[in-house]
């Protein structure tokens, strides 16, 4: 495993209940602003091994990304049970919801 795939785990595994994260914001606490599609790949590949809190990650306009049905809204109804509201479309507001760990 790479120090940046360790590294976004972690980073990941700390997102608390109620808050979200996006790919992006990962990526560059990770070490590499560039790489929020490997974040997508971890999360995809990953979360079940590592039970990674996957629900809590998002796109950088707050929107929940995925676009298979069932997951889509596995994602909202998860986020809604921790108390983010989401709204029309799927959005969630980043300047109330989004957490900042630094």
């Amino acid at each position: 495993m790479t120090p940046f795939t360790e590294k976004a785990i972690d980073i990941i595994h700390h997102i608390p209940a109620g808050k979200v994260m996006t790919y992006g914001q990962i990526a560059r606490l990770a070490g590499s602003p560039r790489a929020a599609r490997q974040v997508v790949r971890i999360l995809h590949s990953m979360s079940r091994t590592h039970r990674l809190p996957w629900h809590r990650v998002v796109n950088a306009k707050g929107e929940i990304a995925i676009q298979d049905d069932q997951s889509y809204h596995e994602q909202w109804m998860s986020l809604e049970a921790e108390g983010v509201e989401v709204g029309l479309h799927g959005v969630i507001d980043l300047r109330k919801y989004q957490w900042d760990p630094s």
